[in-house]
């Protein structure tokens, strides 16, 4: 439809000198044009090919690609418009069916126009399916203040809010604002209610580590499930998991299942799982929240920072009590998830 057609013609968000400037002379003409869109699509299936993550500046991604297929900045600054201009010249009924060559394109004006803020991410693997080749290129931006820059444009009013704003004096540094006004709100709990504690040990004495090396280890996986279990002994109502990828929840629970953890488990609660499918995910939370609800007590075992862990409030009894195996940090490609 139209909404969609004017969703693949749109120009990524670009800086008004760029899309003031003239179109560069050598990709002007519509076959010269195509001739630039073949090379750069090489260049990108080349890149794609990487048997490892690669991770670069656009500005060391731009150098490359100048020397493989000889492809200068400026050109590639006006591609997402020569592509949006050559669709509405011939006059192309169905934008939606460019959708791909669209996305090259932005890609290829956004990466050469932002050479600071951002950073290119070649993955040659998911991370859920490592031994099955599915090639990603991103472009992720680092500066959060380019991200909002748009919002704070367009609008002459913004409001902020958010449970984990902490501290709130970073955030007007980091989205690079001046707060008109700013307030923290504490939590307000009619008795004493937290309880923070780090399990550093099993009840056998092993250590117990979210780290890269050790983390597959029987000891730690079992130690982790017999803490699981004997916490689900103790605590009434809703118990909630949080693990620090998808990956490491789905490897560890098929651990549990071989050790006759599950079994044990089920014994006290009904156990539920967060997927990354989100139709997948809503059930189980419906179906966590009946068995809170009725009594009857549910383990939920989700991933930080994944659907679960964003926006739904675990209140009163659907969170008796959290546990959270290892630390989440920014990226699991780090090589390491955090101790405990």
């Amino acid at each position: 439809n139209a909404r969609d057609a004017d969703l693949v013609l749109a120009n990524p968000v670009l800086p008004d000198e760029v899309l003031q400037e003239a179109v560069p002379g050598n990709i002007r003409l519509a076959e010269h044009f195509v001739a630039f869109l073949r090379r750069l699509l090489e260049y990108i299936k080349m890149r794609m090919r990487a048997q490892h993550m690669v991770q670069e500046s656009p500005a060391a991604f731009l150098k490359d690609i100048l020397q493989k297929v000889c492809l200068e900045r400026k050109p590639l600054r006006f591609a997402a418009e020569r592509l949006r201009s050559l669709l509405r010249t011939l006059e192309v009924s169905d934008p939606t069916n460019y959708g791909p060559l669209v996305r090259l394109c932005h890609f290829a004006s956004l990466v050469s126009t932002y050479t600071k803020g951002f950073t290119v991410i070649v993955e040659p693997y998911d991370e859920r399916s490592p031994g099955v080749p599915n090639p990603v290129i991103n472009l992720s931006c680092m500066d959060a203040s380019l991200s909002i820059k748009p919002v704070f444009n367009r609008f002459q009013s913004v409001i902020i809010t958010s449970g984990t704003l902490s501290p709130v004096e970073m955030y007007p540094k980091i989205l690079d604002f001046r707060p008109v006004v700013s307030a923290s709100l504490s939590i307000t709990l009619a008795r004493p209610s937290i309880c923070p504690l780090i399990v550093s040990k099993g009840s056998d004495q092993v250590a117990l580590s979210s780290r890269f090396e050790t983390r597959e280890e029987v000891s730690v996986v079992r130690n982790y499930g017999a803490l699981l279990v004997e916490l689900a002994s103790c605590v009434p109502d809703g118990l909630v998991c949080f693990f620090t990828s998808y990956v490491y929840l789905e490897s560890v629970v098929a651990a549990w299942y071989e050790q006759g953890v599950l079994d044990q488990l089920q014994r006290r609660k009904l156990l539920f799982l967060e997927t990354p499918d989100a139709a997948e995910t809503a059930l189980a939370l419906a179906n966590y929240v009946k068995a809170c609800e009725n009594g009857r007590g549910a383990v939920l075992l989700s991933v930080a920072r994944g659907k679960v862990s964003e926006g739904v409030d675990f209140d009163h009894h659907l969170g008796r009590a959290v546990l959270m195996f290892g630390i989440p940090l920014c990226t699991p490609r780090a090589g390491y998830s955090g101790p405990g």
